[in-house]
C-alpha cells in the first residue's frame, strides 16, 4: 500500500472512532435500554418555568427510542434553602402537577442542593421543624432514604446525597455513614454488573472549573467545594477498586462536559432550566441527558435540547 492511501485509510479509521461513541447505534449488536436523565428543573410557579417542565417531560416521555425510565438529577424545584414554607410548598405543588400529567415513566430521584429546606435560614425555629434539611424532599419524593440502589437488567445504579449543610451553606461531600454503605455496596454487588453511579453535584468534572467567570485576574483556576465533590479522591480511590463501574451522572453546574478518569466516564449533564428559566446558560440550551446502557458494559449519551 502507498503512504498516501495508508494515510487516507488511516484518517477515514480514526475518523470513525472518534465519532462512534457520541451516536446511538443504529445496529444492534447487543441489547441495551435507554434512560432519560433530566436534572436540574428548579420548577417555580410561573408560567415559564411550569410551561419549560411540561415540554422537558412530555419530550422524553414521547422519545423514540423509548425510555425505560427516568432518573432526576436533583434541584427538582427553584430553591428551598431560604424560602418561608408557603412558597416550598408551592414550588412542589407545581412539581407534582407537571410530572402527574405529562409524566408516565418510573421515575428514581436525587437530592439536590436547592431541594433541601432550611440551611440558609436563620430563624432559630426551623432547625427543629419536623421539616428541616431533606426531610420535606424525602416525603415529596417519597423517598425511604436519601441514598440507595436499585437494579435494571444488568445494571446497578448507585444514587449518592452529595449535597451536605456547612454554615449555612453547603459542601458537596457525602458523609461517613454514606461512605460506609457505599463500600459495602460496591463490595457486594455481583462482579458481572455493571454499575452507574449519580450524584447531584460531579465527582470528576471539567466543567465545574468553568462555572465562574473570570480566573484571568492571578491566573488561579478556584473550584468552590459547592461544586465539585471535595472527597473526590477519596471515592475514585474507592472506584479504582471496583472494575465493573462504568460511569457516573451529575448535573448542578448547568453545563454539560464528559470526562475519563481512570476508566471511569464522568458526565454533566446540563439543566432542564438552563439559565433558571432564562434560556441558555453560558452557551447550554435547557436540555437533559438521553442515555443507552447496553448489556457488554457500554454506554452511549446524546444530550436533547427538547425546547
Amino acid at each position: 500500500m502507498d503512504r498516501r492511501k495508508f494515510l487516507q485509510n488511516s484518517s477515514l479509521a480514526t475518523a470513525a472512532i472518534s465519532i462512534s461513541p457520541f451516536e446511538f447505534s443504529t445496529k444492534k449488536q447487543s441489547s441495551s435500554f435507554h434512560v432519560g436523565f433530566l436534572s436540574d428543573t428548579h420548577v417555580k410557579p410561573t408560567d415559564i418555568a411550569e410551561e419549560g417542565m411540561r415540554k422537558a417531560f412530555r419530550h422524553v416521555n414521547q422519545s423514540q427510542p423509548k425510555a425505560d425510565f427516568i432518573i432526576n438529577g436533583g434541584d427538582s424545584i427553584m430553591d428551598a434553602l431560604k424560602a418561608s414554607k408557603e412558597k416550598v410548598q408551592k414550588q412542589w405543588d407545581v412539581w407534582h402537577k407537571v410530572l402527574n400529567e405529562e409524566n408516565k415513566l418510573p421515575i428514581h430521584h436525587c437530592i439536590g442542593n436547592h431541594d433541601a429546606w432550611g440551611w440558609q435560614m436563620t430563624e432559630a425555629e426551623v432547625k427543629s421543624d419536623p421539616l428541616y434539611d431533606k426531610k420535606w424532599v424525602l416525603q415529596e419524593h417519597q423517598m425511604s432514604n436519601r441514598f440507595y440502589s436499585f437494579e435494571h437488567k444488568n445494571w446497578k445504579f448507585i444514587v449518592l446525597d452529595s449535597a451536605q449543610e456547612n454554615n449555612g451553606g453547603y459542601i458537596a461531600r457525602i458523609d461517613e455513614e454514606q461512605f460506609n454503605w457505599l463500600e459495602n455496596e460496591l463490595k457486594t454487588t455481583d462482579a458481572l454488573k455493571y454499575i452507574c453511579i449519580v450524584s447531584h453535584i460531579p465527582i470528576v468534572s471539567f466543567c465545574s472549573a468553568m462555572f465562574a467567570d473570570k480566573n484571568e485576574a492571578n491566573g488561579d483556576w478556584r473550584i468552590s467545594r459547592a461544586l465539585l465533590h471535595v472527597d473526590s479522591r477519596r471515592l475514585i480511590d474507592l472506584f479504582k477498586t471496583h472494575s465493573n463501574i462504568v460511569c457516573c451522572l451529575s448535573g448542578h453546574i448547568h453545563l454539560q462536559d464528559s470526562v475519563e478518569y481512570f476508566g471511569i466516564q464522568y458526565y454533566c449533564n446540563g439543566a432542564v432550566s438552563g439559565d433558571w428559566w432564562n434560556g441558555p446558560f453560558k452557551g447550554f440550551a435547557p436540555s437533559y441527558a438521553l442515555f443507552e446502557f447496553f448489556d457488554d458494559g457500554k454506554v452511549k449519551r446524546q444530550m436533547i435540547n427538547y425546547a
